[in-house]
């Protein structure tokens, strides 16, 4: 037997002397109605996860398009100072002007074999970190004061 198939009086005499009742009595939900909309019935399956998830992309959403219209909102803020932060490295980077924020862009402008020797020094410590489980204990309080300052990709300081 298999769900939604019917049951002949036999079957069904048969089942009732064993005690199981196979039958359910129910409706099948068509549409959902509410507040003068009408919803497919897959409504009432959604998780918490599901409107989660629709509230974040709408969040993504709104502050798209704030960014797009220059209209600050509380979605779009963080990326405003963001990009505001970009053009004032931009401006720092083609003039003389300086703060600390700039200093160290400015820093590797000058000197670009800098930033490839930090690049270098992180790559392989991703690559191989049962290579570090493996070193002494001396060597790993070094590295681990060295991982400190390269967490921030080469941009200590920056937010500070």
């Amino acid at each position: 037997m298999k769900k939604g198939e019917k049951v002949g009086a036999s079957e069904a005499a048969l089942l009732n002397m064993l005690g199981i009742f196979p039958f359910s009595y129910g409706l099948i939900i068509q549409q959902v109605y509410d507040s003068g909309t009408v919803f497919e019935p897959s409504v009432l399956d959604m998780t918490t996860a599901d409107l989660r998830l629709k509230f974040i992309q709408g969040v993504h959403n709104v502050a798209s398009i704030s960014l797009a219209i220059n209209y600050p909102t509380l979605a779009s803020i963080a990326h405003s100072f963001v990009n505001g932060l970009k053009n004032l490295l931009a401006l720092a980077a083609e003039s003389d002007v300086s703060f600390k924020e700039a200093e160290k862009l400015k820093e590797y402008l000058k000197d670009p074999s800098k930033f490839a020797a930090a690049v270098a020094a992180a790559a392989p410590k991703a690559a191989s970190p049962a290579k570090e489980a493996k070193k002494e204990e001396p060597k790993k309080e070094a590295k681990e004061e060295e991982k400190s300052d390269e967490d921030d990709g080469g941009f200590g300081g920056l937010f500070d």
